[in-house]
């Protein structure tokens, strides 16, 4: 049986977007992060100093956000969904830490990254702490339902991250390829906070289903949108050097779209370009116009704009609250970041 949802009727003037999100869960973010805090004790001081490091870097919390405007869309009355947002979070910082070594990043939310600042060896051990204490903390919890969704997606996330390893200078990615890459890498764990909040609201089969595919398909949004901005961005808002997936040979939608309506020498120009090792920067705004003379970004825009729509349609099963226009309101963030 479903949670009574007892948000009272939305007003008719608006609140600003920001405000709207802040009012149904500001005070919950503020316990997600003293949570965070507090999961990070070790007697192992780096751990408790990458952590806090990472906490103050000025992330989004995104996900912790969904997970918490989803548990409150579906009615539920407890503190659980305080912990399992911090533990979403734990899982998004273990596999920055990674991606960040794995991509040889510098620079992560405008600052040093992590392994930049202490190393490839510490960044990694202190993921594979991150991640191993979220599952101790998830058998402790006791709910089956929530260790099994975040194990499913911790699986999927790996094989996009090596998915996407293996495809690296693949030119020959389709379409298809891509997102499936980006379905597992990115919206599995952003699908399994919606879901997580369903879960712990007790809904109908249907509705957790709803909130699972929500998150799915904001989540392809989400990194549809991070694959443009790392052509259309520059460096102080993004958070992280521009270029980097072309730099790195990750072959994302952009590029994609441009590869099949160019002519055959901008082929061949992107080819050389995607090959060289390090790649000029004149290389890389040639490639830059030619996917903008193609409209790459734009269809990649439009593309992630047709996803948003779709995730806001699963959300018709839900009563109208200010919860729901949250998370509506998220929705439509995603197409608007700049970083």
């Amino acid at each position: 049986m479903d949670y009574v949802n007892s948000a009272p009727a939305l007003t008719k003037e608006k609140a600003s977007p920001l405000e709207i999100v802040l009012e149904c869960i500001g005070d919950d973010l503020e316990k997600v992060d003293q949570e965070f805090r507090k999961n990070l004790r070790s007697n192992v001081p780096i751990i408790s100093a990458i952590g806090e490091y990472l906490l103050l870097s000025g992330g989004k919390r995104f996900r912790a956000k969904l997970l918490l405007l989803s548990s409150k869309l579906c009615g539920y009355p407890g503190d659980l969904h305080i912990s399992m947002a911090s533990l979403i979070e734990f899982i998004h910082t273990a596999t920055l830490l990674h991606d960040d070594v794995v991509d040889r990043a510098e620079l992560r939310r405008g600052i040093d990254s992590a392994n930049s600042k202490w190393g490839n060896e510490a960044s990694v051990l202190v993921g594979d702490f991150l991640f191993t204490k979220c599952f101790s903390l998830l058998v402790q919890s006791g709910n089956w339902d929530i260790l099994q969704t975040i194990s499913k997606a911790t699986t999927i996330m790996a094989e996009g991250e090596l998915e996407e390893l293996i495809k690296t200078n693949d030119l020959s990615l389709t379409e298809d390829g891509y997102l499936s890459i980006i379905t597992r890498k990115t919206a599995s764990l952003i699908s399994a906070a919606t879901q997580i909040g369903a879960i712990l609201g007790n809904v109908s089969e249907e509705k957790e289903r709803a909130l699972s595919e929500f998150g799915m398909n904001v989540g392809i949004a989400f990194q549809l949108i991070d694959d443009r901005l790392d052509y259309t961005s520059n460096e102080e808002e993004f958070g992280k050097k521009i270029g980097i997936d072309l730099q790195d040979g990750k072959i994302t939608l952009p590029l994609i779209s441009t590869l099949h309506h160019c002519n055959q020498e901008e082929n061949a120009f992107i080819r050389k370009a995607v090959e060289s090792n390090p790649i000029t920067k004149d290389a890389f705004f040639r490639v830059v116009e030619i996917i903008e003379r193609y409209h790459g970004i734009q269809y990649t825009h439009e593309k992630a704009k047709g996803y948003i729509e779709r995730a806001k349609d699963y959300l018709r099963l839900f009563p109208n609250s200010k919860e729901k226009e949250a998370l509506s309101t998220l929705a439509n963030y995603v197409l608007d970041r700049r970083l």
